[in-house]
This record gives C-alpha cells, structure tokens and sequence, in this order.
C-alpha cells in the first residue's frame, strides 16, 4: 500500500528526514517536528521512520515484509509539508471503519473540523488536530497486524 496521492503533491528530493526538515521555513518546520514526535512517541515497535514517497514515511522494512505489490516498503503512516497545508496519512484508518469513526467522533467531540480524505488529514495549522486521536489511531496497530490485513487483502 504505497502512497497513491503522492504522485499529484509537491514531493521533497530530500534523502534524509533532517534534510526534509531543513528544507521547510521555520515556521513549517516547527509543525512538522511537532507532528512527527507525536507519531514517533505513539508508533509500535516495528515500523521505522524514512524518507518515502517524497515525504517523511512510517513503514515496515523489506527486510521484514518484502512481499509488496509495488516492491516498495509497507507504508503505514506519512507527514508532508503540502504547498498550502500539511498531510498526515494515516494507512491504519484507510484499513479501519471502526479506528475511522472513533477518529472522526474525537474530532467531533473536540468541535474540530476533520479535513480527511481516504487516509489523509488535511491541516493548515497544529490547533486544526486533535493530537491525542491521531495519536491513539497510529499506536493502534502493530506491524504484524498490519500485515495480516495486507495479507488478507491480497488474497481477495
């Protein structure tokens, strides 16, 4: 499952997450960063942060699962720095009727719009989030049960 939306978006050049970073005004910067401890304080064990897809990716190695469609890393979750907003993709939800609705009804609770597309969250700003939801949805899946519903899904 690779990034299909990746192909239409800017897409960094940038080999590393630092040089990612680096490239971003300050301002930018500092949202990404904070979003990215986020995912990496609440990412099961397992996946590993990279440079993927023009972005900054959460996936399961090819040394671990090398059986994908597309030869490239399972991808489970991914942070860009868009033109006019920032994109979370969220692999997880774009897998999980229920983890989307308990997504979409934090959010709702919050009184915060969710901008989502299929997997994507579309925020302008870090107050557009609702932190602790994305948080709880990213530690919600392991990679062995991430493979398991690819392995399912590839069978059909």
């Amino acid at each position: 499952m690779g990034f299909r939306g990746a192909r239409r978006m800017a897409r960094s050049q940038a080999k590393t997450v630092e040089q990612y970073l680096q490239e971003l005004p300050e301002e930018r910067r500092q949202i990404v960063a904070t979003v990215r401890k986020m995912v990496l304080d609440n990412l099961p064990e397992g996946y590993v942060e990279s440079m993927n897809w023009g972005m900054i990716s959460y996936e399961i190695p090819l040394a671990r699962y090398p059986k994908t469609y597309n030869d490239q890393p399972l991808s489970y979750v991914g942070l860009a720095a868009q033109k006019n907003y920032y994109t979370l993709y969220l692999m997880g939800v774009y897998t999980n009727s229920r983890e989307e609705n308990q997504l979409r009804a934090a959010f709702a609770r919050a009184g915060k719009k969710l901008d989502m597309g299929k997997c994507c969250v579309r925020f302008k700003r870090l107050e557009d989030l609702e932190l602790g939801a994305l948080a709880k949805v990213i530690a919600a899946t392991t990679p062995e049960e991430y493979i398991a519903y690819f392995e399912e899904r590839r069978q059909r």
